[in-house]
């Protein structure tokens, strides 16, 4: 992972103690709730309903466990015990109190993080597969363009004021786990057509109120050309994009409105202005960037060793951990571990100050010091030998990290909600809570197979909705909280935006309504058929009939 050089050090430095004294002057009245607005922003700090909340920068989910220590030591210093990951692959903290703040983020500083650019209408953390680097079906990995990306939008003077914020997600895998076309630009690494690597470029995506698909607005750029590129349609966006209006305001409606043809010619335009320029990128700086991520010191191994099929024959729980949440790594003898943090009874994507030291401790043992995070919200070791996976799996057991539901049913993906935060018009975390509680029996859910489900609290989408193969909106019907079902969802590379079912249902319903839904797929479903592809094949209908028929 990159590591920071001096210049970096002491930016850091500076910031905090510009901050320090912004905040000084607020708490003495020196300054206004309005003045102070953009500078909280631009540190990453919001006001949610009951405290402040703070995110984290974590540039694409890569963290170490010298920082994860960090994470630790601020979750029991300055917030309750816990932190929170997000769906931008970022950490939270729900309740540091503000003249804290300058305080936690000098501690941040000591380990390499900030919360620059995790608000206000910039260029945000830019995300991708959390297996990047690992993953056997990657065309390149994808980690050192979210570097040349992140160094090239932070800070960047015709861009800190957009009209709205802004996010961008790189793709470098076969099988798209960054939901790459539901960002304001989408990036998937492919071959061009000499069968060298380059990038395909959407732009126009995004969930909210508006949820869109990314359109296509270059089919291949080569490496040379890639913030180039970037730039051309930043450029555009900015210059058009809507400020009249925040809600129609983000690249998405300029993309609709101007239509997308005539989008991708401004585009196009701007790109022969710019593209034989300073930004084009030399083969000795991506070589740079390639060298923070070069392989770890690998041992020479063979693929499921024999101690290891002994331990999955004799141990159930072990084998049924490995089969959900074990994956295939391109090392032989090496395995990719997802620490699924969607324990019943525990806000889907919180982790505790005492987990946080375990996993740093697990890390360290185990998978070379480093962990990921992943945009659904769990924690990943990417690099783990077989022969060491029984271990630690009971090492994980010893701090309730060892739930095997990893892309199951209960395996949710879900916003703070209405508990936390100033915007939603319902609760999130107690729905999730009452479908695990439903669905409790393992062998039920491994039954049902893949299937997922994404709750948001309010029309923003902080919790993915649209894109749930069951997706959860919490709506405010006079006062009273109701929930509103879609079905269909999908952010993979066969992206699709869910559909309403019908009418929205009551709280106390809603783990009935799931049930009903998930028996119409398995009794409809083909063999070894998800429950997404059943939906495609069979339609909404048989799903409504059966959710909204009376009882007799």
């Amino acid at each position: 992972m990159y590591r920071y050089d001096g210049y970096d050090h002491q930016m850091l430095r500076d910031r905090v103690a510009q901050f320090r004294d912004q905040t000084d002057r607020f708490l003495a009245g020196e300054l206004s709730d309005a003045e102070f607005l953009p500078l909280r922003l631009q540190n990453g700090l919001y006001i949610q309903r009951l405290a402040p909340m703070i995110r984290i920068a974590i540039p694409y989910g890569m963290l170490s466990s010298r920082q994860l220590r960090k994470l630790a030591f601020i979750a029991r210093h300055f917030d309750k015990g816990y932190a929170h990951l997000t769906t931008r692959q970022n950490i939270q903290y729900n309740w540091p109190h503000l003249e804290d703040v300058p305080e936690l983020l000098a501690q941040l500083a000591e380990v390499e993080m900030h919360a620059i650019q995790t608000s206000g209408n910039c260029i945000r953390n830019t995300t991708t597969d959390q297996f990047a680097g690992v993953a056997v079906d990657e065309l390149e990995d994808s980690r050192a363009y979210c570097e040349i990306i992140r160094q090239w939008s932070t800070f960047h003077p015709e861009f800190a004021h957009l009209p709205r914020k802004f996010k961008i997600a790189v793709c470098g895998t076969a099988i798209d786990q960054a939901a790459t076309q539901v960002h304001d630009i989408g990036i998937y690494i492919v071959r061009g057509p000499a069968g060298e690597t380059g990038f395909r470029i959407l732009a126009g995506g995004g969930l909210g109120r508006t949820p869109v698909i990314g359109q296509e607005i270059f089919d291949f750029v080569e490496k040379p050309h890639l913030l180039s590129a970037l730039e051309a349609i930043l450029r555009v966006y900015n210059r058009e994009g809507r400020r009249d209006n925040k809600y129609k305001a983000r690249i998405k409606i300029l993309v609709r409105e101007t239509g997308v043809e005539l989008f991708r010619e401004k585009v196009h335009e701007e790109w022969r202005r710019i593209k034989d320029s300073a930004m084009t990128l030399t083969d000795a700086e991506i070589a740079r960037c390639k060298a923070f991520f070069e392989d770890p010191d690998y041992a020479e191994l063979t693929d499921k060793p024999e101690a290891l099929t002994k331990q999955l024959a004799k141990d159930a729980l072990f084998s049924s951990w490995h089969q959900q949440n074990v994956r295939a790594h391109k090392r032989a003898g090496y395995a990719i571990v997802t620490v699924c943090m969607k324990e019943t009874g525990v806000a889907p994507g919180d982790v505790t100050d005492q987990q946080l030291e375990h996993i740093a401790d697990l890390a360290e043992r185990y998978s070379f010091g480093e962990v990921r995070i992943s945009h659904q919200q769990n924690i990943i070791l990417a690099d783990v030998r077989q022969e060491q996976l029984a271990a630690l799996y009971r090492e994980l057991q010893s701090q309730a990290l060892a739930s095997a539901n990893l892309g199951l049913l209960t395996d949710i993906i879900c916003c703070p909600g209405g508990d936390f935060c100033a915007l939603a018009n319902a609760k999130s975390i107690p729905i999730a809570e009452a479908i695990q509680r439903h669905f409790h029996d393992h062998d039920e859910l491994t039954d049902i197979g893949e299937a997922n489900i994404n709750i948001s609290g309010c029309m923003n989408a902080c919790g993915h909705h649209h894109v749930g193969n069951i997706g959860i909106l919490g709506v405010d019907k006079k006062g009273e909280e109701f929930y509103q079902i879609s079905l269909g969802g999908s952010s993979k590379n066969v992206a699709s935006l869910g559909k309403i079912m019908g009418p929205a249902f009551a709280q106390e319903e809603i783990p009935a309504v799931i049930g009903k839904i998930i028996k119409v797929y398995k009794s409809n479903r083909e063999p070894n058929e998800k429950f997404i592809d059943t939906y495609r094949r069979i339609g909404m209908a048989p799903f409504k009939e059966t959710v909204y028929a009376k009882a007799d």
